[in-house]
């Protein structure tokens, strides 16, 4: 098959891990397949153009792509979530025009920001790959033809952690993300602060900017902050005990994320304590490969078990490296992609 894949960019978290490692498998297989990048970024901008040029420059090299993609002739085009950050679809009806089978690719609630676009976007689409089950509910009833790809990490580039669940120091829990999502914390402060009075542990924050952690009540707790290194992140993953991953039950945004974070501590062997929201609630079996809090005392209880005890989260963390491996690792999730791209090329040839 010939295959081109529109990325948001190597920054993007839905083309980090949804698009940049299955292009390698692809070619393995013997696919000609192609990365396409937005330049700039999809969600960002060059300051030394300013922000009107950078969307022009987006918007050109959009155009080369698809001039590119026509004289190819590509069986099949792979769009991340959607061409631009904006209302219009034209760029995605050009596509549609000359190549014969197009694939949206979802892993989040973005339809919710644009609605009025993704009531047209979905049915063009030959094929919607969902990253949960939540999504393709939305999807469903407005085209039929959806598959389920979780959102993965390679296992290959997720060592365990060595002698897992055991710390020579002092515990450290951890959360890693981007900077506009530290508000998260919000949901497991109360759980936080209650238990730095029963016990001793560090909060390391992986993020590139830890400003906005200033409007999260973490008074008693000892944080640490880790600048977010893309090279480093496995060892930065590595360097933690218990992961977090809380969200917020009231908005509906939440109910749509993949529990990327959650599934990287895991790929880790880091046992992980996360809201009951969305996804997580699937990928998590309590008390089996990670735990679900959604109160204080929840949040209190479930982190203090694993930080007090270095063989429950061995144990735990075992589960979840084991969980991640069948069921959310790109090693494991691979073949029903190519097989999904090659049904669809076979139906439409057909």
């Amino acid at each position: 098959m010939k295959i081109l894949m529109l990325s948001s960019g190597d920054q993007v978290p839905s083309s980090r891990f949804r698009m940049l490692p299955y292009v390698k498998h692809f070619r393995d297989k013997g696919h000609n397949c192609v990365l396409a990048s937005s330049i700039p970024q999809k969600y960002d901008w060059y300051k030394t153009i300013g922000f009107r040029l950078s969307q022009l420059l987006k918007r050109s090299m959009r155009w080369l792509h698809w001039y590119q993609s026509r004289w190819r002739r590509d069986d099949v085009v792979v769009i991340d979530r959607e061409i631009f950050d904006a209302p219009d679809i034209d760029m995605e009806r050009r596509f549609r025009a000359t190549t014969s089978r197009i694939v949206l690719d979802l892993d989040d609630g973005v339809f919710l920001r644009y609605p009025e676009k993704f009531e047209k976007l979905v049915p063009l689409a030959d094929l919607v790959i969902c990253g949960n089950p939540f999504i393709e509910e939305w999807i469903k009833p407005r085209n039929e033809n959806t598959i389920i790809i979780p959102t993965c990490v390679e296992m290959a580039q997720y060592p365990p952690k060595p002698e897992p669940g055991t710390s020579t120091g002092i515990p450290r829990i951890g959360w890693i993300g981007t900077t506009g999502n530290l508000r998260y914390l919000q949901a497991a402060s109360g759980g936080l602060r209650k238990l730095a009075e029963r016990t001793s542990f560090e909060l390391h924050i992986i993020v590139p900017d830890i400003g906005p952690l200033k409007e999260v009540d973490l008074s008693g707790v000892k944080v640490v902050h880790q600048p977010w290194d893309k090279r480093r992140e496995v060892d930065q993953l590595l360097q933690l005990d218990v992961g977090l991953m809380p969200l917020f039950e009231g908005e509906t945004w939440d109910k749509y994320k993949c529990g990327l974070k959650l599934i990287q501590y895991m790929a880790c062997g880091i046992p992980a304590v996360a809201s009951p929201v969305g996804v997580n609630a699937h990928i998590v079996e309590h008390g089996q490969n990670s735990f679900l809090a959604r109160t204080d005392d929840e949040w209190t209880e479930n982190l203090g078990q694993l930080v007090e005890s270095a063989e429950l989260r061995k144990e735990i963390g075992a589960a979840a490296r084991k969980t991640v491996a069948e069921k959310y690792s790109i090693e494991a999730n691979f073949p029903r992609y190519e097989q999904a791209l090659m049904q669809l090329c076979q139906q439409k040839s057909g």
